[in-house]
């Protein structure tokens, strides 16, 4: 195996694509706030504005639309609190949230949040065993007192695409908004955020080949959002802040390689993730994989397999000692010991759900690295096995 690192954790980030890194590196030689009128200040605005068109046109939005932010866990918490915040001051009695049992920390959490100090009424609909939403389920959780229905796109540990037209068609005859948690989506599988209907969508850079720290919540216009951040009025009044100028333009350029490159990254990237499907259940036969492999319902670089008679935490650090990277769930809750609460909701135990790896491909991936997994992972199975019948 190669001395590099092999590198299969592309779902908590993925490296920076050069056009992205150049993007970045020139504006970083350049000084100007934004929202200064001087000549340097109208500078960094046009590359502001020129990304925000150009992100606009890569995702079937309008410019005004494209509300810049430090990224994902900040676009959610301000499509939620803001849409709740917004809701019931023009009308009380929409209390409503309705969203799913396998969101992000960054929905889950805020949910919880406005359920418990803001008296929001919470409605979480549950998942198939593959982790597809129960839409009767959620058409029965819609009511007039909706205010917004939150659904993730595609989830970020077991790789589920959910019907997002039938889920927004739903919110809408209710006068409910809806809103997407697309940060897996976006740049993995064609977007147009006119054509789903959304009226909120969150999409982060360093998903898709940008940098840390910037992302973006997609807003249509008539959109009313309460601020979470007061200052200078930024950002449609609703995002105040200076804004990182470098770090939009590398964004945009990672938007805009992505999603025109997305075709044919998609066509390489799901054939790497069944070569590596197959694979693991050929060298771990006992070996059970989370969620499905159909293009019109999952993302094409997760795969989540649960591998009976280990612990997870145990075989990502033999794998590690591998030179392999490789993760257990969400980043976000890296560390925690807890079982999935994704895996969890969709019937497996807490054995099955304490048991699983996810290995997720992205732009760099390689029939090498899955190569380099197949040699590796026999190995580090049995060692992990070990470990624990030892432990016992």
């Amino acid at each position: 195996m190669s001395l590099n690192r092999v590198y299969l954790d592309h779902a908590a980030t993925t490296p920076m694509v050069p056009a992205a890194v150049e993007a970045m590196t020139r504006e970083l030689t350049r000084v100007g706030n934004a929202s200064s009128l001087h000549g340097s200040g109208r500078g960094a605005r046009r590359v502001v504005e020129e990304s925000r068109e150009e992100i606009a046109a890569c995702l079937g939005a309008e410019p005004s639309e494209v509300i810049f932010t430090s990224g994902g866990t900040e676009s959610d918490n301000l499509a939620l609190k803001g849409a709740y915040w917004a809701a019931r001051r023009s009308d009380p009695a929409r209390t409503g949230l309705v969203s799913s049992v396998i969101e992000h920390h960054a929905v889950l959490d805020s949910l919880g949040w406005l359920s418990e100090s803001e008296g929001a009424d919470v409605t979480l609909v549950g998942v198939d065993d593959d982790g597809v939403l129960d839409l009767a389920q959620l058409e029965r959780s819609i009511t007039a007192r909706t205010a917004l229905v939150s659904v993730i796109w595609g989830n970020n540990e077991v790789g589920t695409v959910q019907p997002m037209p039938a889920i927004t068609a739903r919110a809408a005859e209710h006068g409910a908004l809806s809103h997407a948690d697309a940060v897996q989506v976006v740049g993995h599988l064609p977007v147009d955020f006119s054509a789903t209907g959304l009226d909120l969508l969150t999409l982060t850079a360093h998903k898709l080949g940008g940098p840390y720290g910037v992302g973006a919540l997609l807003a249509k216009r008539e959109i009313q959002l309460t601020s979470l951040l007061h200052g200078g009025g930024q950002e449609r009044d609703v995002r105040s802040g200076t804004l990182d100028v470098p770090a939009v333009a590398g964004f945009a350029a990672a938007v805009s390689q992505a999603v025109y490159g997305v075709t044919d990254f998609e066509a390489r990237v799901r054939a790497l993730r069944a070569e590596l499907v197959a694979g693991v259940l050929d060298v771990i036969p006992e070996a059970t994989l989370n969620g499905v492999l159909e293009p019109a319902r999952s993302l094409p670089g997760i795969a989540s397999v649960s591998v009976p008679g280990c612990e997870a935490d145990m075989l990502l650090m033999l794998l590690d000692a591998a030179r392999i990277d490789c993760s257990a769930g969400s980043a976000c809750s890296a560390g925690v010991s807890e079982p999935s609460h994704v895996l969890m909701a969709m019937g497996r135990t807490e054995h099955d759900a304490r048991s699983s790896v996810r290995f997720s491909l992205g732009h760099t991936s390689t029939t090498a690295d899955v190569a380099a997994l197949l040699e590796a992972l026999p190995v580090a199975v049995d060692r992990a096995r070990a470990a624990g019948s030892y432990a016992r």
